[in-house]
């Protein structure tokens, strides 16, 4: 049975379990492996040892070795032999041990993950997901950390998809999963065991595309997605105690964005602050930026406001901290938008 989108867990099922985010992740690939035969899992230390964060684990146990597949260590040869699957009726899901990692990949998703449809008028479609841990907060070495989905917005042919709850983590994963065309799905490693959320047995979807409001408020608009949401959330938590109230969205799909939520909530509120880990520059805030502008202009009543990761490699341990966004360099630029 497929449940409908959006709803409260509650409403839908009889049964749910509380699981972190990774635990949804597992409970969604499990749950499309055993509908549908044609799902098959690969990817480095997948298998056995059930990957590096532990979200294929068990599932080689109950599924085979011929349908979750430990692959050599070569993400152009993982990415490329999946693009064959995918053209020939298979439906990859391919597990990147880290974002940072999917660089020698990069020209196989380029060149061809993201073009055969248009190559082929049609004729063929590429049904894969590129499953990413990604982002810093956790004490990774140099490459671990990275935030680059930007790289893959400007890629037109590929969704990108940033789920930062157990619940949107499933239902976007099966969707993902059943889509027609590739997705990306990036996965914060910062926030997979954070906290549990309530999320249904059995199959549901959330839709791809479609952002949700996590906090209704009348001064200013918060974009946020993955990690930055909690960051997000507890900023405008603080503005509420100054009488200033937020209108937070969680995009959850960077491409494509939820033009209408981002123009609805800004005409709302006519100031806007976004928040994301990755650089500024060239970063997805910026599309977000140009949204406002072409739909919602003369609703504006200060500057938009981005607090983002800086133009910098993400740094190791030590500093690691100062180059996230908090919820106080949120809350600053709150007030900021607010009493321009």
């Amino acid at each position: 049975m497929i449940l409908s989108v959006d709803r409260p867990a509650e409403d839908q099922t009889t049964k749910t379990n509380e699981l972190t985010l990774v635990q949804a992740v597992t409970d969604g690939l499990r749950t499309i492996l055993k509908e549908d035969e044609r799902v098959l899992l690969l990817g480095e230390d997948i298998g056995k040892n059930g990957g590096v964060f532990r979200a294929t684990e068990g599932l080689q146990e109950e599924f085979g070795e011929d349908r979750v597949i430990d692959t050599p260590l070569s993400e152009a040869g993982i990415i490329g032999t999946s693009i064959g699957m995918a053209v020939n009726g298979f439906k990859p899901v391919v597990e990147m041990q880290f974002f940072g990692f999917i660089y020698p990949a990069y020209e196989q998703i380029m060149t061809h993950v993201s073009r055969i449809r248009m190559r082929t008028m049609g004729s063929y479609t590429v049904p894969m997901v590129i499953r990413a841990p990604y982002g810093a907060g956790i004490r990774a070495p140099e490459v671990h950390s990275d935030s680059v989905e930007a790289l893959f917005t400007h890629m037109p042919g590929i969704k990108v998809v940033c789920p930062s709850s157990a619940y949107d983590a499933k239902g976007l994963l099966i969707a993902a999963i059943e889509d027609p065309d590739p997705v990306l799905f990036l996965e914060s490693m910062r926030i997979y065991r954070a906290n549990r959320e309530e999320v249904p047995e059995g199959k549901y979807i959330v839709e791809i595309g479609k952002g949700k409001r996590l906090k209704e408020g009348d001064d200013v608009s918060v974009f946020a997605w993955g990690a930055m949401v909690p960051v997000a959330m507890k900023a405008a938590e603080q503005a509420e105690k100054y009488g200033i109230t937020c209108d937070v969205i969680d995009l959850r799909t960077l491409y494509p964005l939820d033009k209408d939520i981002i123009a609805e909530s800004v005409k709302k509120t006519g100031r806007a602050v976004i928040v994301h880990e990755a650089h500024a520059t060239g970063g997805v805030g910026n599309d977000i930026v140009s949204i406002i502008n072409d739909t919602s202009f003369l609703y504006i009543k200060s500057p938009i406001e981005r607090v983002t990761g800086f133009d910098v490699p993400v740094p190791l341990f030590a500093l690691e901290e100062h180059y996230l966004p908090t919820p106080k360099r949120v809350f600053n630029a709150i007030e900021k938008v607010v009493h321009f």
